[in-house]
């Protein structure tokens, strides 16, 4: 089983248990997740089986698209409403076009402070875990791109919207960030994770339903392949006689490859169609590298 299953994680669990359960599930070691999920948090979480956790960076790398209802007027240690309660205002002087322009101004390149809750380290250690010691260090702002933030209901305190952006964007921050920004604070109240690159929510099986499909012998058929991950790349064939460099993961030259395409990354197959890996051409050095052998 080399390839992807998308899961619809449920709330309760770590990215961390998803990977652990469907070791049990599947009776496999060599699995991997692409990006991680808040245990609060619910939606697509790709993982990778087999050879296919070789492209765990190439899926965590693509952009998010996420549901979230942020609740305003108040801010938590947490940034969303799992947390211990800071500041509450006991009402909004907030109009909706001020929410409106407000939350249209975070649209584009910007600049985030991950939140102390989060699994980054510092010095080694989880900043979570120096939270929940009381201790406060101080992180550097990093650059995350929103593409579009659209309000989908507005039922003060409560806003829902969803929103599409790069990866590493805490989605809370953005709650929390907005709050600031507006003067009365806020925090996310649930989130939802519907679409990781080209995963979608309508994909994605829960833990149970993959076991169910794993006892019933149709597992097969909720894993995309490896080469249907990589669809979005062209397809190209080497000559019958780089079929012996390719099976090495050598260079080959533009002779040896039937193929137009020179721009980004190939589907790199042999003379026999069959799939090999993902090859780049180098036009300093006149020949296709290899990027990923499978």
């Amino acid at each position: 089983m080399d390839g992807m299953i998308v899961i619809r994680k449920e709330k309760g669990y770590t990215s961390h248990d998803v990977v652990a359960k469907l070791r049990g599930i599947l009776h496999m070691k060599k699995i991997g997740h692409t990006g991680t999920l808040d245990p609060d948090a619910e939606g697509v979480l790709p993982v990778a089986l087999g050879k296919a956790t070789r492209l765990v960076d190439l899926i965590t790398d693509k952009e998010k698209t996420y549901e979230a209802v942020m609740r305003l007027g108040v801010v938590t240690d947490t940034q969303d409403m799992s947390g211990t309660i800071l500041s509450q205002v006991s009402e909004l002087n907030i109009t909706e076009e001020e929410l409106r322009t407000v939350i249209a101004s975070f649209v584009g390149d910007y600049m985030q402070v991950p939140p102390m809750y989060s699994a980054l380290k510092v010095n080694g250690k989880k900043l979570y875990e120096l939270a929940r010691e009381g201790k406060t260090v101080e992180r550097k702002a990093r650059p995350v791109h929103f593409y579009e933030i659209e309000i989908l209901e507005i039922s003060l305190p409560l806003v829902r919207f969803r929103v599409t952006c790069s990866k590493g964007t805490y989605i809370r921050t953005l709650c929390h960030d907005i709050g600031e920004k507006l003067g009365c604070g806020a925090a996310m109240e649930t989130l939802l994770r519907t679409k990781v690159g080209r995963f979608t929510l309508d994909g994605a099986i829960t833990l149970a339903e993959a076991e169910a499909a794993m006892q019933s012998g149709e597992i097969g058929n909720k894993i995309f392949g490896i080469e249907e991950i990589l669809a979005e790349y062209p397809r190209v064939c080497c000559t019958k006689e780089g079929d012996r460099l390719l099976a090495n993961g050598n260079p080959l030259v533009q002779a040896l490859v039937d193929a137009e395409e020179k721009d980004g990354w190939v589907r790199m197959c042999n003379s026999e169609g069959n799939f090999v890996g993902v090859y780049q051409w180098d036009e300093k050095r006149d020949r296709y590298f290899p990027v990923k052998m499978f």
